[in-house]
């Protein structure tokens, strides 16, 4: 069941203004509570709420290619505090901000649970403004499903994401946390071995600043998702999330 829209109505998203990725390099600078709570307004007016908008806006694009995948203010927008639960680093803020949009099926509430299927990401900082998507490092039985759906399906995956357009935009998956070895049980020869070897399933793009903060992003977002679907949309079947045709 999708998730319940937010009551808030929908915004014009007008762009990131400049003190955005200024508060973010201050924030770097000053990372405890006392600096945040007294610029606590610049996050609020020049962050969150053009992230907001921003939000809103995909989620209407989103509705136009890749139905299944939603956005919604309360679940897209990632929270500014850090987890310092199980880090040595307790810096209490993230020092930057950034949404998800996720397939309607994921199951639960929160943002967790919607990790639990592949979507897209959008992501400003300084000097590391992204967009892309997959999913990032999926917990075992995630992980399981996608590795046996690629024993299978490996050359349908492998066209999706050595094609010509997808690479001379992406380039090749993120390698992070990239086994050594194929899993236990699966042989080096394997045709699928390349493949099973990733425990994270990512693909993305760098964006300049003036690309991520005008108010053409939504544009720009659409067409590095649209390029993103086919390899989304692969990974969410073998997770047992369906594409959809419409809201």
């Amino acid at each position: 069941m999708p998730p319940r829209r937010s009551a808030t109505p929908p915004a014009d998203f007008a762009g990131f203004p400049p003190d955005a990725l200024r508060f973010l390099r201050d924030l770097a600078a000053h990372n405890d509570r006392t600096w945040f709570e007294a610029n606590r307004p610049r996050y609020e007016q020049h962050l969150r709420e053009p992230m907001a908008a921003l939000v809103d806006e995909m989620d209407a694009r989103l509705a136009g290619f890749a139905p299944e995948i939603i956005g919604t203010r309360k679940q897209s927008m990632f929270r500014i505090h850090r987890d310092v639960r199980f880090s040595k680093d307790k810096s209490p803020y993230k020092t930057n901000a950034a949404c998800w949009f996720f397939h309607r099926d994921s199951r639960g509430t929160g943002q967790e649970a919607v990790h639990g299927g592949a979507g897209f990401y959008y992501q400003l900082q300084p000097r590391n403004c992204f967009a892309g998507g997959g999913v990032w490092m999926p917990p075992m039985p995630g992980l399981k499903r996608i590795r046996a759906a690629l024993t299978v399906g490996h050359e349908e995956f492998a066209s999706i994401v050595t094609a010509r357009r997808f690479t001379a935009r992406f380039g090749a998956l993120d390698a992070e946390a990239m086994l050594v070895r194929t899993p236990r049980g699966v042989a080096p020869d394997h045709p699928a071995a390349p493949w099973l070897r990733y425990q994270s399933f990512t693909a993305g793009c760098q964006l300049t600043h003036p690309e991520a903060t005008a108010a053409t992003l939504p544009a720009t977002l659409e067409t590095i998702f649209r390029e993103l679907l086919p390899f989304v949309r692969w990974l969410n079947g073998a997770l047992g999330f369906a594409p959809a045709t419409r809201r």
